[in-house]
């Protein structure tokens, strides 16, 4: 996972976790829901980059690197 990918998902996951907890304060279910799913997201985006770096390094295993 290269450093962009790592700072653009633990962003996306900071502006959910504040637009949960501001749609919880002011009562907005719908503000609330987003921010889960943006976190949700961010999440599954970095089990993706996960994968990919556990399948590279298998590969490099594999070929000797």
């Amino acid at each position: 996972m290269g450093l962009d990918d790592k700072i653009s998902n633990k962003t996306e996951d900071l502006k959910g976790k504040a637009k949960e907890a501001t749609g919880s304060a002011t009562g907005d279910d719908e503000l609330k829901n987003e921010g889960k799913g943006d976190q949700a997201s961010s999440a599954v985006k970095d089990g993706v980059e996960s994968v990919k770096d556990a399948a590279g390094t298998v590969k490099d295993k594999l070929t000797g690197h």
